[in-house]
């Protein structure tokens, strides 16, 4: 779980951000002293370093939209590729009817 230090500087560099300001530590430091918010002194700069060449913005608006990313690409790579999609349902195929298969090797069924 977050600390309360952790906590002030997301949210000093969220505000700061939101104004369009660049995030450095004096900034995170300043607003967070405006705001009567004690932290440990290392943090500030923690946070600046972290979000250095960051666009917070952009990065607060595709939250989500990573993941959903990855699994569309090999499935576009493998239709241009040459259509090995076929091949690798047919392999699924196969490997489902070991499985089955193998319950059957046991010598007892379900319904025995």
């Amino acid at each position: 779980m977050a600390s309360n230090d952790e906590l002030a500087c997301s949210y000093a560099a969220l505000a700061l951000a939101d104004d369009g300001v660049t995030v450095t530590a004096e900034k995170i430091t300043t607003l967070l002293k405006a705001a009567k918010v004690n932290v440990e002194a290392y943090w500030p700069g923690l946070f600046a370093k972290a979000l250095d060449g960051v666009d917070i913005k952009e990065m607060c608006s595709n939250v989500g939209s990573g993941a959903g990313g990855a699994g569309a690409a090999p499935a576009a790579g493998a239709t241009a590729a040459g259509g090995d999609a076929p091949a690798a349902e047919a392999k699924k195929e196969e490997k489902k009817e070991e499985s089955e298969e193998s319950d059957d090797d046991m010598g007892f069924g379900l319904f025995d």
